[in-house]
């Protein structure tokens, strides 16, 4: 009987890798054991829009695990929405939410946050702009 080693763990550099399954490192590995961003209490949305501060320092000096960098690096290129980040990190959604948290208060990033359907203008209101428009 031969023993199939497809899924067997190997080390890769400094990362554990299972074939089949991928990387073997658990999130909570990934956040240091915590389930909420940082002391600040701060919430991200889904659909917040997460950019790099363009007056933050660089992160080149920063003690950052390599999701942060991996998070940084989604970021320098465009601005995000935490969904978009987690999909290109291939991150759970809460262990994201986590790390942006770490970087939002370290001041490397700028969240934008949607705006509440109650302080969204009323359709009716804007119906009658519309129309006031129409009849110029």
């Amino acid at each position: 009987m031969t023993e199939d080693r497809t899924a067997a763990p190997r080390a890769s550099g400094s990362q554990w890798y299972d074939n089949e399954a991928g990387p073997l490192v658990r999130p909570y590995a990934m956040t240091g054991g915590r389930t909420r961003p940082g002391p600040s209490g701060v919430r991200f949305d889904l659909i917040a829009l997460v950019a790099l501060d363009p007056g933050a320092p660089g992160t080149d000096g920063m003690a950052l695990g390599p999701e942060h960098r991996a998070l940084v690096g989604l970021c320098r290129t465009e601005t995000q929405s935490v969904a978009e980040l987690a999909a290109g990190a291939d991150l759970p959604v809460g262990v994201v939410r986590v790390l942006l948290g770490d970087l939002l208060e370290l001041g490397c990033l700028v969240v934008s946050r949607p705006v509440p359907p109650a302080q969204l203008p009323d359709e009716r209101i804007l119906r009658e702009v519309i129309e006031g428009l129409r009849a110029l």
